[in-house]
């Protein structure tokens, strides 16, 4: 590590480089804890519910491994290009704090199930290869709850148990990152990894998935780190790049002025956009580990590992690639389609039902993306469903209704259901195409808006655009626009 007092002797206009690692820790989606039968489902429980006398740290009690949680970790692991070693182990790491029920937590240190992964992600359309450390296994602690407006200021602290015991990956990166929005993509890339290998439901607001930062400056062209500062309390992709913006603003600034930077760790406060001190960081050694004796070592088998290998899907960034190439979308509708794999599988089920790609993808990040989180239902579970949400988009493709009234459609069917061709009919809401239905709708809305033909005629074109409205509020929406456009032109123009 570079000697601070050496940096604080630095000229003033000297360059630094950000160096950057991040510490991802993810929750994942196992039905019970990590060494125990309790339920891993703390958010609705009340407090202390899901507790026994093993997640609590009872005397005299035994953990044993949940099988799952071991192999999500080195699926986590092949995902990530990990290599997989064939023995690993689980140790304790002890220190003191009050959701900590054992006094220790059940962690893994020198031995982890993963490690030597790659991450890679694109910024501002270039290759970033992030290198990852480690992937390992631990147990997550319980949760504090301050009875007051924050930590500082509240006279008591309660303490529940739920959490304690969750099993928790944590993704240790390389400092290969060199700035905030490189962070902010590698979280966000990760976490769309994990989504899709179905190990982590990626929520940072609730906690199920979190992120630590380390951070240090070094003057350009230097190849020893500077002091490494940790930040803590990020709970979003924005607040990971305003946090390490901020830091390196607030770590130049010391520099500039001589100081020493210590190794600590900084709490991110995110209305006042600004890192406090927390805590002096502590080495690994300051945790005195050792391996755990109540628990066997791991040996993994090359059989485990490619079951494992075979049963991992097609990752975000291949099924971006192919999304562009095979049906001829942008990159970035693509990119949107690929956030979440039952968003993806939605549309390719509904292309695979005849309806246009583009079209298909168009809808699906925007009419019915914008339905299904105002209602909070996936659009393959809704009342419009995968099958009308094609019947529909089908009517809208072959010209038979028009976009206004897809749309009208969409939003009275995708919580009540029902065939869109069987009210289209019904209601008779098909497109008036007709040129001649269509300029005598357009001879009418002349006659009754005379200031805005006035207005048009006298140079405004955005007048056109009001009668155009007139028109299709006429038509119920059904009158095709583009032709609706052109009559209206020719008839004022004459």
């Amino acid at each position: 590590m570079m000697d601070n007092a050496s940096m604080a002797q630095a000229p003033a206009d000297v360059e630094y480089e950000v160096v950057i690692g991040l510490e991802v820790h993810a929750q994942l989606l196992t039905k019970s804890k990590m060494f125990c039968r309790c339920s891993a489902s703390y958010i609705a429980a009340g407090p202390n519910e899901n507790t026994c006398p093993v997640c609590l740290g009872m005397p005299g009690v035994l953990p044993v491994m949940n099988e799952e949680a071991i192999r999500d970790t080195v699926l986590t692991g092949i995902a990530l290009e990990c290599t997989i070693p064939e023995v690993s182990k689980f140790d304790r790491k002890n220190y003191f704090y009050a959701d900590l029920p054992k006094g220790y937590q059940i962690s893994q240190f020198d031995q982890p199930l993963t490690i030597d992964g790659t991450l890679r992600f694109m910024v501002d359309g270039r290759e970033v290869s992030c290198g990852i450390e480690r992937v390992h296994l631990e147990e997550d602690a319980g949760t504090l709850h301050h009875l007051g407006t924050g930590i500082h200021s509240s006279h008591a602290s309660l303490v529940d148990f739920n959490r304690a015991g969750v099993p928790l990956m944590e993704i240790v990166g390389r400092p290969d990152l060199r700035t905030p929005k490189e962070a902010r993509e590698y979280v966000s890339t990760l976490r769309k990894i994990l989504m899709f290998i179905g190990v982590n439901d990626g929520n940072l607001e609730e906690g199920s998935m979190r992120c630590d930062a380390n951070i240090s400056l070094r003057p350009k062209g230097s190849t020893e780190l500077g002091a490494k500062v940790e930040i803590k309390n990020m709970n979003s992709f924005r607040s990971i790049e305003r946090a390490l913006e901020h830091e390196i603003q607030r770590q130049t600034a010391l520099l500039r002025r001589g100081e020493t930077i210590p190794q600590e760790t900084r709490g991110w406060i995110d209305p006042e956009n600004r890192t406090v001190s927390q805590r002096s960081k502590e080495q690994a050694h300051d945790y005195r580990y050792f391996p755990d004796p109540d628990l066997p070592a791991l040996s993994i088998s090359r059989e485990l590992v490619e079951e494992l290998r075979k049963r991992l899907p097609e990752l975000p960034a291949a099924m971006q690639s192919r999304f562009v190439t095979s049906y001829g979308i942008s990159d970035y509708e693509a990119g949107v389609l690929t956030q979440e794999r039952d968003e993806a599988a939605t549309f390719e089920e509904i292309v695979k039902r005849g309806v246009d790609p583009v079209l298909a993808a168009r809808w699906c990040i925007g009419d019915l993306a914008k339905l299904a989180k105002e209602t909070k239902t996936a659009i393959a579970d809704s009342g419009l469903g995968i099958e009308g949400a094609a019947e529909l988009l089908k009517l809208l493709h072959d010209g038979t209704i028009n976009g206004a009234t897809a749309k009208a459609l969409a939003e009275e069917l995708y919580e009540a259901g029902g065939s869109p061709a069987a009210l289209v009919a019904e209601r008779g809401l098909g497109k008036v195409s007709d040129r001649s239905a269509v300029e005598t709708m357009c001879q009418e809305a002349i006659a009754g808006n005379q200031k805005a033909v006035d207005d048009f005629r006298g140079g405004k074109e955005a007048a056109l655009q009001s009668l155009v409205g007139a028109v299709m509020k006429a038509s119920r929406g059904r009158a095709d626009a583009s032709l609706v456009r052109e009559v209206l032109t020719k008839l004022l123009s004459s």
